[in-house]
């Protein structure tokens, strides 16, 4: 005879161990634990201040600071370790070390633009548009930066007519065609990326005004801007492709569409925004460069609206012959258009990064 023994079924996982739901905190509560963390910190600074003080006695600023930095992040360390263990210690100091360094680029940044501001914004008027030098003195109060104005857009205009159609089809060879020329293609453009601008201003010089006798032109240092701007523009427009989702591509061709119209019709249209905001930052790239309008256009104090003939002023000249002269007019005449190349600048990046917000909004709907 055998018998059978009836074991009782496993309890389940889930009857056994009850579900605890998480309670959503307040985002405006204040309990004892961040009161506790608030004392840690306030302690671990108090500390720091005073080893720094006996020690270096606050003889400048930049040593006692770091070294500060240092002792409070150690002490920090070692009061949270105490009460909540390493992981969320480790956590706290982590999370302070990026809140300092995102505070110190913000402050850079905003340091860099009030300090142009306040130098600049004196002789910031109509007039500073609507005069040039030719006739101006050194001590004279008038005096513009009509001529760099012109020179300026002249050339960059130029060098984004040849750089962001040639950066485009770039692009689109090495992301949709992706010949067998592409890995070459795509080093040289690497290469180029990293090629200091006065580089590319050599290369125009020793090509085109010492080779060919052509002379210092604003069409020279256009050359030499899309020399810089063809990297730029090509790096970003690349990247900008690969946010073209594949089953656009996919469904375009099962409908028997070639491979070029579904490049002209479907990825083209659908990154428009991005290749846009590709051109502007390449713009802003070239509107800021010295070096290689220093070697190809040289400066001009009077207005030169021929780009092909004569030297040719643009902003980054104007400023840095000004700037440069004994006396403090003309440091202020730099001064404003140094004014004036950053709210050009920032106008460029505020407009692209608004060009891409809605083509990402549009991509999105």
């Amino acid at each position: 005879m055998t018998v059978t023994e009836l074991r009782p079924p496993a309890a389940v996982a889930n009857e056994a161990e009850p579900v605890i739901e998480a309670v959503p905190r307040k985002l405006r509560s204040f309990g004892i634990n961040d009161w506790l963390e608030l004392g840690a910190s306030a302690g671990s600074a108090a500390a720091a201040t005073g080893v720094v003080y006996l020690v270096m006695g606050w003889r400048g600023w930049l040593g006692p600071a770091l070294w500060w930095l240092v002792l409070f992040l150690a002490i920090y360390r070692v009061v949270v370790g105490e009460s909540n263990g390493s992981v969320a210690a480790t956590d706290r100091v982590m999370t302070v070390i990026i809140g300092i360094g995102a505070a110190i680029s913000v402050a850079a940044l905003a340091w860099v633009v009030l300090f142009v501001v306040g130098k600049g914004i004196g002789k910031f008027r109509l007039s500073f548009f609507r005069e040039d030098m030719a006739q101006v003195g050194p001590l004279d109060p008038g005096g513009g930066a009509k001529h760099a104005m012109i020179g300026t857009l002249q050339q960059v205009g130029i060098a984004t007519a040849f750089s962001v159609p040639a950066a485009i089809l770039t692009a689109i060879y090495l992301h949709e065609i992706k010949g067998r020329m592409s890995p070459v293609i795509r080093f040289f453009v690497d290469a180029m990326s990293g090629l200091p601008s006065i580089v590319a201003g050599l290369l125009v010089y020793t090509v085109w005004i010492l080779r060919f006798g052509m002379g210092y032109s604003g069409f020279a240092a256009s050359m030499a801007l899309t020399v810089l701007m063809l990297p730029t523009v090509t790096r970003t427009a690349e990247e900008i492709l690969r946010t073209v989702p594949d089953t656009l591509r996919e469904a375009a061709l099962a409908l028997g569409a070639p491979q070029w119209r579904v490049v002209l019709r479907v990825v083209v249209p659908t990154a428009s925004s991005g290749l846009m905001t590709a051109a502007i930052l390449g713009v802003a790239r070239a509107i800021g460069e010295t070096a290689p309008v220093l070697l190809t256009a040289q400066y001009a104090a009077a207005t030169n609206t021929n780009v092909f003939e004569g030297k040719q002023a643009t902003l980054p000249m104007f400023v840095y012959q000004l700037i440069r002269q004994p006396n403090q007019t003309q440091i202020d005449r730099a001064w404003t258009g140094a004014l004036t190349l950053l709210l050009m600048v920032l106008v460029l990046f505020v407009l692209a990064r608004s060009i891409g917000e809605r083509g990402r909004r549009k991509r999105g709907a």
